[in-house]
């Protein structure tokens, strides 16, 4: 198939708390600059030409909020979907609404308001030829494995170390298929990727951005700013 006819659609994780970030509203619903995160984060991928459709997982309480944000901003055709319990419920349940003729699905943390265009484009590209992929960066830092009393039982060769960030981007027939085996089998993940690595599938780790940070914490925040002024 043409690349220029494969459908792309995102799933755009908007469900959290702001717990970590000790503020009293979802995280995505703070300001940073002249709107709030999850506006930065919509933007990025509703601007770009290969992607088709946005899902977005919401919870409940945030509807009306996200509804004047989707209208405020002019984002047209935002589908919202109410998230469970879990990240990997949440995409669950936004999966239910999309189409077979999706052929491509990026998933995306909406508290990454810096994911940029180059990205999300080779995403999609890497993903028709080899049907899995995760953006991440090499880690700057040594990683010890500890066991549960503190001792450090490895050291990886940082060489060999990245940190994992979204998209996550996936031949929709596979995800949908990962996901599907791990509801059935009570299986809960860290992150989607890792749930098509379990069920034997490659993914290909692709370069991203130091500054493609999710934002959890009031320093993160106060990092955002400082990277949007």
């Amino acid at each position: 198939m043409n690349n220029n006819m494969i459908n792309a659609d995102v799933i755009i994780l908007a469900a959290g708390s702001g717990k970590r970030m000790m503020a009293d509203k979802n995280k995505i619903l703070l300001d940073l600059g002249d709107r709030p995160i999850i506006a930065h984060t919509i933007a990025k991928f509703y601007n770009h030409p290969r992607v088709r459709k946005i899902i977005l997982a919401i919870r409940e309480e945030d509807r009306v909020q996200i509804d004047s944000i989707i209208d405020t901003y002019g984002f047209e055709d935002i589908v919202r979907v109410i998230g469970g319990a879990e990240r990997q419920d949440s995409i669950y349940n936004c999966m239910g609404v999309l189409s077979d003729d999706t052929h491509i699905l990026l998933i995306h943390d909406g508290a990454r308001p810096f994911v940029d265009e180059d990205t999300i484009t080779r995403s999609i590209l890497e993903t028709i030829e080899c049907g899995a992929t995760c953006v991440g960066v090499p880690s700057k830092d040594t990683v010890k494995i500890v066991d549960q009393e503190g001792l450090v039982i490895d050291t990886p060769d940082r060489s060999q170390v990245w940190c994992a960030q979204t998209p996550q981007t996936f031949s929709f027939d596979l995800i949908r298929e990962a996901h599907t085996r791990a509801m059935q089998e009570s299986f809960l993940g860290t992150d989607d990727a890792g749930l098509v690595e379990r069920y034997g599938h490659k993914v290909k780790m692709i370069m991203g951005s130091y500054m493609n940070n999710k934002i959890t914490t009031p320093e993160d925040i106060k990092q955002a700013r400082y990277i949007l002024d």
